[in-house]
């Protein structure tokens, strides 16, 4: 391993390549994006819905502010949707909540690349050989039919990859030697940390990684280098705890529970005991790491390739170019590449977070979208076979042949024939997407054609959970809506005096219409008061629905 000095490499880090392959990435953003928006699949996932108007409501609420952020999901991806959000006809299209994702998949495309070239280049200057692997992961990433569907949504993935790759990018070229790059790894880490708790895992690996360089270094000598260096790796600690600090703390003031977004009532753990099937409870790989492991990994393959056949040859490879890394002393950025692997097996095992794989039971989709979080590894391991096959470690020997043919066409023909089954076949996110949502979207749409009709200074009560996006289509401001987003969460159990309490109590002195989806909280406080009923909605596999008229 390499010691981090003060000289960074040489070179520019933006170059020609790396502009055209930002333009090329661009373009396919854009092209999908609209592909995606005119077939009416950016807005399938509940949670992209629920994603943009938690953004909304930081403005657009009877109580506005930083508190309407929440718990359970990180604040980044929100805050970034909030400038694109403001235009009511963004809002309503979801277009506001797409554009992060869009522009986080570009920097993916590029941190790829550079990742590659810089790891596979044997100076400060890449040759050719390294720049071709570099192209190559890049594509794979770039292309993968997944990543394209859910980079045109405003689910998290996008963002959090793009993150996840650059914390790589600067770690990887602190480790060749630029001793500046730390600090921008810690920012991006940082980043990272603030959008998935998948950020929180590899912060703590990374800073352990850090911590023993240091002290490796400190039992070396004490050169001035290897002092700056120890300074260098205290900052880098403080700065990967920050945000997981800060975030305990901000819940352990307004929730008075530090952990409130991991045992809280809108949890993972408390979303499964709700809905947990009495016949078999739990999930696959509950209580079982191995298990769960399996099933990461199956959701790894299912988002790269489609068929048995191929999700075999993929493994292969990909093991293939994981030892292949070991040519090249970079063994910690590959583990660092496979850090979702344990991460989200714990998550499945005792995080209440479960994943279905349609070709295992229960035999269905269910966050498989999960599995995306290793293509970085996958496409870092394939570009490795390449390089390795362009520029083979022996120059002579029998087999010298049939390896580079095995490892330049094979790697070519194997991801072209495995993103063709996924195209062929649909992605699995779209189709995680229409499978489950399809009865929710129904329930909304036809809401939302109610809705649309009531007058425009009317108040609503309706609880937000489950179905704030009929608002959305509606294009009901949330100003005019009184949701369990209208109180002091800070007063616990509840807010007697809240916008939110007061409203349940007496609903007629609050608001002119009310919204109620069957067993929720709205419905608890209403079912008895003999309101006037307008309409009654009932969909297959969802919550009747009822609009009543107060005044």
């Amino acid at each position: 391993m390499a010691k981090p000095t003060e000289n960074p490499p040489a070179g520019s880090h933006w170059d020609s390549e790396v502009r055209l392959l930002a333009w090329l990435a661009i373009c396919v953003a854009v092209l999908s994006y609209l592909f995606y928006f005119r077939n009416g699949d950016t807005m399938l996932y509940g949670d992209a819905v629920a994603h943009i108007n938690i953004a909304r409501r930081v403005f657009d609420s009877k109580t506005p502010g930083l508190l309407q952020l929440g718990t359970v999901w990180l604040p980044l991806p929100h805050l970034l949707m909030v400038p694109f959000l403001v235009s009511d006809e963004m809002w309503r299209r979801g277009v506001g909540g797409s554009i992060p994702s869009l522009i986080a998949y570009v920097f993916g495309v590029v941190g790829m690349f550079r990742l590659t070239r810089a790891l596979l280049s044997p100076g400060a200057e890449p040759d050719a050989e390294a720049r071709i692997a570099a192209w190559a992961a890049a594509l794979i990433y770039a292309v993968n039919p997944n990543l394209i569907y859910l980079q045109t949504t405003a689910m998290g993935e996008s963002l959090y990859l793009a993150l996840f790759i650059w914390t790589v990018v600067y770690f990887s070229e602190w480790l060749k030697g630029d001793a500046r790059a730390l600090n921008k790894c810690a920012a991006c880490l940082a980043a990272a940390c603030l959008t998935r708790y998948d950020g929180w895992f590899l912060a703590a690996g990374m800073s352990a990684v850090v911590v023993v360089l240091a002290l490796r270094s400190l039992r070396q000598g004490q050169s001035p280098g290897s002092q700056l260096s120890r300074g260098a790796a205290l900052r880098f600690v403080l700065i990967a705890a920050a945000v997981p600090t800060l975030w305990l703390a901000y819940n352990a003031i307004i929730y008075r529970n530090p952990l409130e977004f991991e045992n809280g009532p809108y949890s993972a753990k408390a979303i499964e005991k709700r809905t947990e099937n009495p016949v078999h409870p739990g999930h696959p790989g509950s209580g079982s790491l191995d298990v769960s492991a399996l099933y990461v990994f199956k959701a790894a393959e299912e988002n790269m390739a489609d068929g048995k056949l191929l999700q075999r040859v993929l493994v292969i490879w990909f093991v293939a170019g994981c030892l292949g890394m070991f040519l090249f002393r970079r063994v910690l950025i590959i583990a660092f590449l496979l850090a979702p692997v344990p991460f989200y097996a714990l998550s499945v095992a005792y995080g209440g977070v479960p994943i279905f794989v349609p070709a295992w039971w229960p035999f269905t989709h269910y966050n498989v979208r999960y599995g995306l979080q290793l293509l970085p590894a996958f496409a870092l391991a394939f570009a490795v076979l390449m390089y390795l096959g362009i520029k083979p470690p022996w120059q002579t020997g029998l087999w010298l042949k049939a390896f580079r043919w095995t490892s330049i066409v094979g790697t070519i023909v194997l991801v072209i024939a495995s993103y063709a089954s996924i195209w062929r076949a649909a992605p699995i996110t779209l189709a995680e997407a229409q499978i489950n949502m399809r009865s929710r979207n129904q329930l909304e749409a036809q809401l939302a054609g109610w809705l649309s009709k009531l007058p425009p200074d009317s108040t609503v009560l309706m609880y937000l959970g489950d179905h704030v996006g009929a608002l959305q289509q509606a294009g009901i401001p949330l100003r005019r809506v009184i949701n369990e987003g209208n109180h002091r969460v800070w007063k616990q159990p509840e807010d007697s005096e809240g916008l939110w309490e007061r409203a349940l109590a007496d609903p007629a002195a609050y608001s002119d219409y009310v919204v109620a989806f069957e067993g929720d909280p709205v419905w608890q406080a209403v079912k008895n008061r003999r309101l006037r009923e307008l309409v009654q909605i009932h969909v297959t596999g969802q919550a009747r629905a009822v609009l009543y008229r107060i005044r």
